[in-house]
């Protein structure tokens, strides 16, 4: 076994600073899609396609990334052009798409969409790609620089400022407005408070960015091929490409599957959580059903309070994962606390007890950003590590994209009651605890 060199926490903070900012512009997209959308004109009907949008991109883009980044060795490192490039476009495309409806569109064009939406739908469709090339180097610059041993607290780290950035995403519209900025604008145009955010997380984005680029040092062909034991040939692009996408999942790990099966009903179930949380806390702790209603938009902030305190629960969970000596066990305790949390939010009825709610959700959000990926590069040898990430990426998206096709008949069958969908997302969190029995966790040998 080669005499792998071991990062101090600072090295490990730094190979994920940038996710912070990333993060933010992350967290305002999720946010604020809907209501950007909504405010530009579109029907409630056709809210659930530009969600299906994002995952989609995702599952197009990050395989990509990873299977050129393996590939490319140069002066500025091999993951890191990337991460760059990246965080340039989402900065670029947040200044414009929250500006969306100031311009002077608005006649209905193709498919009923009028020339702001068909603006905003493609500037979206840009900033989740950006975005998603910005994100995967993360994931992958700990696969190649951190030992077996560190990658759980290195991963932890990276899911502590990944939510600490959701917070701080999720908060922004709520800041601007109490710093007196406006949180109404004339119709068809994005409130001002929603602009700033966007402007805000732009710059924090490239800052954040940045700092991890000048501060990381990636590997050299020959130094990545002696720390994962591998032939320095295998390291070089000409070796270590010649297998396509397809051929390369054929060969994938049982952990690849084994863990994708598990992701599969995790992602579905926050899946359901973005999409009908603000249904169900305002049918239950308001009474209010009329989307115009003010009820209802008190409940649509109200979901920006309690997802910051899923955040707040998973930078605090994220701590405590480290700590256990299985990361079976830390992964079932971890979805059974947010399948617990999932299920109480279709009874509660007070929006205060929700803050206990969303918080063991945060413990399974926590986990899902780390102990994936930990198990997974445990899982490979040096070879194919972005490809396989990015391929990985898929078992993220693909369920997102299945659970918001399948919503609305769901829905149906649950009665049309929203808060049953939350049940239904506790129990696929159920499902994901089962399947982690199924999951490797030795590493082949090289």
């Amino acid at each position: 076994m080669p005499n792998k060199k071991k990062l101090s926490f600072w090295d490990m903070w730094n190979l994920s600073f940038g996710f912070f900012g990333v993060q933010i512009a992350y967290a305002l997209q999720s946010a604020n899609i809907s209501r950007i959308f909504a405010t530009l004109g579109a029907d409630p009907h056709q809210l659930s396609f530009f969600w299906i949008l994002p995952p989609l991109m995702g599952m197009i883009v990050q395989p990509l990334i990873g299977k050129y980044s393996d590939r490319t060795w140069c002066k500025m490192g091999r993951r890191k052009p990337y991460l760059l490039a990246g965080a340039i476009v989402a900065v670029l495309v947040m200044i414009f798409l929250p500006n969306a409806g100031s311009l002077s569109f608005s006649s209905r064009l193709l498919l009923g969409l009028n020339g702001a939406m068909w603006f905003g739908l493609f500037s979206l469709i840009f900033l989740d790609t950006s975005i998603n090339v910005a994100m995967q180097p993360f994931k992958m610059m700990v696969g190649d620089m951190v030992t077996e041993e560190q990658k759980t607290e290195a991963y932890s780290i990276q899911s502590l400022l990944c939510n600490a950035g959701s917070l701080v995403g999720y908060l922004f519209p709520i800041f601007f407005t109490w710093i007196g900025i406006a949180n109404i604008a004339p119709k068809g145009q994005i409130p001002p408070s929603v602009i700033w955010s966007f402007y805000g997380g732009a710059a924090i984005l490239i800052i954040c960015v940045m700092y991890t680029f000048l501060k990381v040092k990636e590997m050299d062909p020959k130094e990545y091929a002696e720390f994962h034991g591998m032939d320095p040939a295998a390291a070089s692009a000409e070796d270590q490409n010649k297998e396509g996408l397809f051929k390369l999942l054929l060969h994938a790990p049982r952990t690849f599957w084994t863990v994708g099966l598990v992701q599969f009903f995790c992602w579905a179930a926050f899946m359901y959580m973005w999409t009908y949380s603000n249904g169900t806390i305002a049918a239950n702790c308001w009474n209010a059903f009329d989307t115009a209603s003010e009820g209802y938009q008190a409940a649509g902030n109200w979901v920006g309070v309690v997802f910051a305190v899923q955040a707040v629960g998973s930078i605090l969970w994220a701590i405590v994962i480290p700590r256990f000596k299985s990361l079976k066990l830390a992964y079932v305790v971890s979805l059974l606390l947010g399948a617990a949390g999932f299920i109480s939010v279709a009874f509660v009825h007070n929006q205060y007890v929700l803050f206990l709610s969303y918080f063991l959700i945060g413990a399974a959000w926590a986990a899902m950003l780390a102990l994936p990926f930990t198990l997974l590069t445990n899982a490979l040898k040096g070879e194919h590590m972005g490809s396989y990430l990015g391929l990985f990426n898929c078992t993220i998206c693909l369920p997102q994209i299945v659970a918001a096709a399948l919503g609305g008949v769901v829905l149906k069958l649950c009665g049309g009651i929203q808060a049953n969908m939350m049940i239904i997302a506790g129990v696929l969190l159920i499902l994901g605890a089962l399947c982690v029995r199924l999951v490797s966790v030795k590493r082949p040998e090289a």
